[in-house]
């Protein structure tokens, strides 16, 4: 029985092969690419901050070699570096995370935004208010985007004792029987 008969490439079966080191290659080149997008946005930020690669490295608390080589894309860093380095430049995280591709974007908020930049905060307080902010729009059936407050959601009418409310307030629970 031949090896066209059976199925089987006519080279050997070197095609899997081939089809292993091209993935391998493959992922190679996308890992490559996203160290060195995480790299240069942490070098813009660094340089936006206004802040040496020296004294980035001494408030991470990681080697200046190896943070140099971070932002030259030579070395991924892993989650936790990526806190050090987000920590030193006050920045959220979050943001360092979803860059690496860590996390995954979500959807734009104003009120997620300005506890994000917020310099008050520690990462422990923004992640807290970011979790029941969210917990508060999930309970509503919004979403935290604020998306559910375009001008294309309808709005319920208000029934004229609750538009007689003092200063013209109204009362959203307030449902009619």
């Amino acid at each position: 029985m031949s090896t066209k008969e059976r199925g089987e490439p006519a080279d050997g079966g070197d095609d899997d092969k081939d089809d292993a080191s091209g993935a391998t290659e493959i992922a190679t080149r996308v890992v490559s690419t996203a160290a060195q997008d995480i790299g240069s946005f942490i070098r813009s930020q660094r340089e936006a901050a206004q802040v040496s690669l020296r004294q980035l490295s001494q408030l991470a608390g990681v080697s200046n070699p190896y943070l140099s080589q971070i932002e030259r894309g030579l070395r991924k860093p892993s989650a936790e570096v990526l806190g050090q380095i987000a920590k030193g430049l006050r920045m959220s995280a979050e943001v360092l995370y979803v860059r690496a591709g860590i996390l995954e974007q979500r959807p734009q908020s104003a009120v997620r935004d300005a506890l994000l930049t917020d310099a008050v905060l520690n990462e422990r307080q923004k992640q807290v208010l970011l979790d029941i902010y969210e917990s508060f729009c999930r309970e509503n059936g919004s979403h935290p985007s604020g998306a559910d407050l375009s001008p294309e959601v309808s709005v319920p009418e208000v029934s004229a004792p609750a538009a007689a409310a003092p200063n013209g307030a109204t009362d959203p629970d307030r449902q009619e029987n």
